[in-house]
């Protein structure tokens, strides 16, 4: 497994994948959260959002995207932004494709962009994610990488 930078080439690849590995954290969001909020923030498929979402990161200015490839195919992205005034540098996507899940790909993206941020001159690294059952790989993954929990109690309603 190799992890290079990011080319616009590679955004179908990077998207598929993405959309795999989170097809069941969405199912644990739409369990865990209200139907009527969760049609709400995703009225048309979850899939439109995310997809879009990954496309603005690969495309982002202010964000740095890497793919980890294995025989040439991409099986793993980490999109990472940085905040030079707070000295903070953020994990902000990550995802690695569900056929190649637990083989050490998305620790590796993450202790990848742990020395880049550190190279970068930032102090801190933060990463955000649910706290749902599907989420639960995430949380293991950052826990075991060092990252200290800072709860955060997140409320919707539909209006």
């Amino acid at each position: 497994m190799r992890i290079e930078p990011y080319d616009a080439h590679q955004v179908d690849a990077v998207i598929r994948l993405s959309l795999r590995a989170w097809a069941p954290v969405f199912d644990s969001i739409q369990n865990a959260m209200d139907i009527e909020v969760y049609q709400a923030f995703y009225p048309d498929n979850w899939r439109v959002r995310q997809q879009k979402a990954v496309e603005d990161v690969c495309a982002a200015e202010d964000t740095t995207v890497w793919v980890a490839t294995e025989a040439s195919a991409i099986v793993g992205f980490v999109a990472v932004k940085l905040d030079s005034e707070n000295s903070m540098g953020e994990i902000y996507m990550v995802a690695v494709d569900p056929d190649f899940q637990c083989r050490g790909i998305g620790s590796a993206l993450i202790k990848f962009a742990l020395d880049w941020m550190k190279d970068a001159g930032m102090s801190v690294a933060m990463v955000e994610t649910g706290g749902d059952l599907g989420h639960a790989p995430a949380r293991r993954t950052y826990e075991k990488l060092g990252f200290g929990l800072f709860p955060v109690a997140r409320y919707f309603k539909k209006l």
